[in-house]
Formats: structure tokens, C-alpha cells, sequence
């Protein structure tokens, strides 16, 4: 399964982006990370292949969204009231079945290319 991220960019404090991520098959859960320089990659958001269970960092909860489209294999972050420090490259992740630790990212199979998104303040 190959995955394609994109959406991201250069946006200013308190606006909204809309990254996408879209799969080349069939996925199970499916996940956002970010990494900013010369951090480690962290855990954003998760959604369940029914997309009736999802998960958040306390960083973005409230602020982001993580929903998916299971006919177009996609799956989407909705990111609002951006703040300076959601700025990274953010990645797509997934994975082929259940999750015990899904804020791992060894726990994840499949991963896209990333996509950066910049705020300013």
C-alpha cells in the first residue's frame, strides 16, 4: 500500500488547512504524525477503518479533525485555530490490523512521503 499525503502549507496563526492523505489500497486504522526539527516524530490523531473510533494528542484535541472516506481509501486532517507549534512535516500513517499502541509509530506499516505545513505568528 502506498500512501499520498498532501495539504499542507504556509498559513498564518489561527487559520485552517486541510491535509489528505490517500491510499493505493485497502488500509485498517489509519494515522497522522508530525515532526518538527529537531524533534522526534509524534503522534496527532487516529481513526478506526469504521472511522467510529478516533484518538488525539491533547496538543491538537479540539482543534484538529481526523476523519476518512473508506470509498476513496482517504483520509483527511482537519486542522483549525493553527498555532506556531503545529508547525512540521506531517505524515501520514497505516496499518494492516488492530493496534494495541496506537501512538507508536513502529505499530504502523505503511507511511507517506509528508507533507509540510508552516504557521506563522
Amino acid at each position: 500500500v502506498q500512501l499520498q499525503a498532501s495539504g499542507g502549507g504556509l498559513v498564518q496563526a489561527g487559520d485552517s488547512l486541510r491535509l489528505s492523505c490517500a491510499a493505493s489500497g485497502r488500509t485498517y486504522g489509519m494515522a497522522w504524525f508530525r515532526q518538527a526539527p529537531g524533534k522526534e516524530r509524534e503522534f496527532v490523531a487516529r481513526i478506526s477503518w469504521s472511522g467510529g473510533t478516533t484518538i488525539y494528542a491533547d496538543s491538537v484535541k479540539g482543534r484538529f479533525t481526523i476523519s476518512r472516506d473508506n470509498a476513496k481509501n482517504t483520509v483527511y486532517l482537519q486542522m483549525n485555530s493553527l498555532k506556531p507549534e503545529d508547525t512540521a512535516l506531517y505524515y501520514c500513517a497505516a496499518d494492516s490490523g488492530p493496534t494495541t499502541k496506537p501512538h507508536r509509530p513502529d505499530d504502523y506499516d505503511y507511511w507517506g512521503q509528508g507533507t509540510l505545513v508552516t504557521v506563522s505568528s
